[in-house]
């Protein structure tokens, strides 16, 4: 069961419509290192999780991960309300348009549909955590970068939020990464 507060994690405001960052936005929406991957690769990885706090860390990173692509989502949309067909068409955003007017779907910035290809889940603890805290870098590199193509203070201070949080995922990861290390280490005799 799950309680569902009806607030955003964080704010996400803009001052104005900016079809071309919200384009670029779509890389963090449904891109191979975007928000939702995220939460599909921790939140699949964490069955074969071989200790109690292992689990229990992806799947609160993958669920923070799951209101990330809101406060994205919602960045988007709020960035292209009211844009005309035109707008979007100039702006590179025709083909988004032509098949799904004004709504986030998950694709990259470039409109590559998002597949779960993008996403690994070995088995292997050690294996999947090194993939998440790479995760964890590449979105916090592509937080930075997004934050370089806007001039908007809210839409900066949402991007720096979401880098931050990337930041403290990784260190948890990191964390996890020495309790698992240190688990498959140590003798199991039953």
């Amino acid at each position: 069961m799950w309680y569902y507060e009806k607030k955003l994690e964080y704010p996400a405001n803009v001052s104005r419509t900016d079809m071309a960052m919200a384009k670029y936005l779509f890389a963090q929406y449904g891109g191979p290192d975007s928000e939702l991957s995220a939460a599909v690769r921790y939140l699949t990885q964490r069955y074969t999780m071989p200790i109690p706090q292992a689990k229990a860390v992806l799947t609160d990173i993958g669920t923070e991960e799951l209101a990330h692509w809101e406060i994205i989502g919602t960045l988007i949309y709020k960035l292209t309300d009211g844009a005309t067909p035109e707008q979007l068409r100039r702006a590179g955003m025709g083909d988004h348009y032509a098949q799904h007017d004004n709504a986030p779907y998950p694709h990259d910035a470039a409109g590559v549909p998002w597949t779960a290809a993008y996403i690994q889940a070995t088995g292997d603890p050690i294996a999947d955590l090194h993939e998440d805290l790479a995760a964890e870098q590449k979105a916090r590199t592509a937080y930075e970068h997004l934050i370089n193509l806007t001039d908007d203070a809210g839409v900066i201070a949402t991007l720096s939020f979401l880098r931050e949080r990337e930041v403290v995922h990784f260190q948890r990861f990191g964390e996890t990464l020495m309790l698992v290390r240190e688990y498959m280490n140590n003798k199991h005799i039953f």
